[in-house]
């Protein structure tokens, strides 16, 4: 697989959009814009309602990337606003790491691999016997999944949760993971039951949200696991691996360089230099005592 995304990024790598985390930022902004305002608005014309795009409205395949975000009323709009700032923060550093870890291509490519899944995912619901026309979840999830993707790269950096207690990425990246798990099984729980009442506008939200929470871990692990270099777990590379290891240990006490005049070695004294006599013919190898004292070696025919 890592050699198939290798020949997309030869043929396709320079259409690849660079620092595609600022625009993405862009429409996550857009959302909060929308959120703050009216999510009505959002609700009724921009949303993934494939019933609607079966009938013309094939803007929203794109548009329901806006998601609005929800902001609290009153005094909970401060603590909105300050948890949206760091969300933020937070995705322009997921972002930009990975573009730098995994390159300009690859970043577009995890991007628009999850863009993909959402509404395929969103045509299965719609085409299923469910029938659930609107995809309530937007790309929120994927935005999110960046974390996992960062947590493998840099996972003993330190967070503060809490704005006090230190902790490693990796640890915050299970967490969440399995609260995602949870939520996968709470919402396909509460869907079901809607959807066994009869009311399929709350089964729909219930359910899209634990599609869209599927697609994005899923779309992390396929891009991980299609990357990932198996070569170190195959049996020949493991089996080199324990041959290289037992001839170190073997040669562990053998001298590696040896003083042709003097006979001392590294093991004499650390702070000795050796080097090969370029006027000598053969390999002689001299300390730096006897390097520049020593009699060229000739071989007479």
């Amino acid at each position: 697989m890592d050699k198939f995304i290798n020949k997309l990024e030869k043929k396709f790598g320079k259409y690849a959009v660079p620092d595609l985390i600022r625009y993405v930022i862009v429409l996550y902004c857009a959302g909060a814009a929308i959120g703050m305002l009216n999510p009505g608005i959002y609700y009724s014309y921009l949303c993934l309602d494939m019933k609607a795009v079966f009938h013309g409205q094939v803007w929203r395949l794109f548009t329901f990337l806006i998601e609005p975000y929800g902001f609290s009323k009153g005094l909970g709009m401060l603590l909105s606003i300050l948890f949206f700032a760091i969300q933020v923060h937070l995705f322009f550093l997921f972002g930009r790491s990975l573009e730098q870890a995994w390159g300009t291509f690859r970043f577009n490519l995890y991007f628009f691999s999850g863009y993909i899944l959402n509404i395929l995912a969103a045509l299965i619901l719609y085409l299923s016997p469910m029938h659930l026309e609107v995809y309530y979840s937007g790309f929120q999830y994927i935005y999110w999944s960046m974390f996992f993707a960062f947590a493998v790269i840099n996972g003993d950096m330190q967070f503060l949760l809490y704005f006090v207690i230190p902790v490693k990425v990796k640890w915050l990246a299970v967490l969440d993971g399995v609260y995602m798990v949870y939520q996968v099984v709470s919402s396909l729980y509460h869907g079901i039951q809607f959807l066994l009442y009869g009311y399929t506008a709350y089964a729909a939200q219930y359910i899209s949200s634990a599609a869209a929470i599927v697609v994005a871990l899923a779309n992390f692990l396929i891009f991980f696991f299609a990357t990932r270099n198996y070569r170190r777990i195959s049996p020949k590379d493991i089996r080199r691996r324990r041959n290289y290891r037992k001839q170190s240990q073997q040669n562990a006490g053998v001298p590696r360089h040896r003083c042709a005049v003097c006979g001392r070695t590294e093991f004499d004294n650390e702070n000795l230099d050796f080097r090969f006599c370029s006027k000598c013919e053969g390999n002689f190898e001299y300390c730096s005592d006897h390097l520049f004292t020593h009699q060229h070696v000739k071989k007479f025919m």
